[in-house]
C-alpha cells in the first residue's frame, strides 16, 4: 500500500462520491493498494480493511483526528481529538480465514465478514433482519451430532456466540470510544467508523483543492495536473500571494 497523490486522491472522490460507504471504501483501497484485486480486497475482514483505511489516513491527513459528538443525555456538543496510535493495534494480528465454534453437539464453520458480506446487506432497512443476513453470509457450514443444518436451526445463544467469536477475532471492525461529557458527566461508548469519517475530511478537502486550483488557473494560468503536485505548502503559499 502506498500514500495517495492529491491526484489520485481527487479521482477517487470524483468518481465514487455518490456511492455506498463500503464501495468508497474499497475505491480507496483500490488505488492505494494496486497489487491486490478488488476480489481480494473485498474478501478482507472489515477490522483489516478498516486498518489500512486508518493507515491510509494517517498517511493522508495525519495522525491526529478530529470530530464532534453529541451528548446522549443532554446534546451538548463535544469536541474530540485523539491520535491514531490510540486506536490502531500494532503489530496486528492477522485474522484467521475460518473460525469453529463447537458447543453441546453443534459445530459452525464460519468466516468474518468482508466488504462484500457487507455489500449484500445495504438494502435492508431493519437491522436485526440485516444481521441475520449478514451472519448467514458468513456461515460456511453448521451440523448437529453429525448432521448438517441450515442457519436458521441454530439456537440464537450460538449465534450469540459466533457474533462474540467475530468481535474478538476482528478487534478493529468494532472501535469503541470512551467519552464523557464535560457538562452533565455523562459517560458512553460511541462507535468510532473510520470509513464516513475519512471521506467526509475527503469530501471537505476536495471541495477546498477545487477551489484553490480554480484561484491558482485564474492567477497564473497553470493547468489542473500541475497545481495539484505541488506540495501543500507551495499551494498555499502561491495562494496567499494572490488572496
Amino acid at each position: 500500500m502506498y500514500a495517495l497523490s492529491a491526484s489520485e486522491l481527487l479521482n477517487v472522490w470524483e468518481c465514487e462520491k455518490d456511492q455506498t460507504p463500503v464501495k468508497q471504501a474499497l475505491a480507496l483501497l483500490r488505488v492505494a493498494c494496486p497489487e491486490e484485486s478488488i476480489e481480494t480486497l473485498a474478501k478482507l475482514s472489515i477490522g483489516r480493511r478498516d486498518s489500512l483505511l486508518l493507515t491510509l489516513r494517517e498517511w493522508t491527513f495525519g495522525s491526529q483526528l478530529t470530530g464532534i459528538a453529541s451528548c446522549p443525555e443532554c446534546c451538548e456538543h463535544i469536541e474530540l481529538s485523539f491520535d491514531v496510535t490510540d486506536i490502531l493495534i500494532t503489530p496486528e494480528p492477522e485474522p484467521p480465514e475460518e473460525l469453529i465454534i463447537n458447543a453441546n453437539g453443534f459445530e459452525v464453520r464460519f468466516h468474518l465478514p468482508g466488504s462484500q458480506d457487507l455489500a449484500a446487506i445495504t438494502g435492508y432497512e431493519d437491522i436485526s433482519i440485516a444481521r441475520k443476513e449478514l451472519l448467514k453470509s458468513c456461515l460456511i457450514t453448521a451440523n448437529h451430532n453429525g448432521k448438517e443444518i441450515s442457519f436458521g436451526q441454530l439456537p440464537s445463544g450460538l449465534s450469540e456466540a459466533v457474533v462474540t467469536k467475530m468481535a474478538e477475532s476482528d478487534p478493529h471492525s468494532d472501535i469503541e470510544l470512551a467519552l464523557s461529557c464535560p457538562t452533565c458527566g455523562y459517560q458512553w461508548q460511541a462507535i468510532f467508523d473510520i470509513v464516513s469519517f475519512f471521506w467526509s475530511e475527503i469530501n471537505a478537502w476536495s471541495y477546498r483543492i477545487l477551489h484553490e486550483v480554480h484561484t491558482l488557473a485564474r492567477a497564473y494560468g497553470w493547468r489542473e495536473v500541475d497545481i495539484l503536485a505541488m506540495s501543500p505548502l507551495r499551494r498555499q503559499f502561491y495562494i496567499d500571494m494572490v488572496s
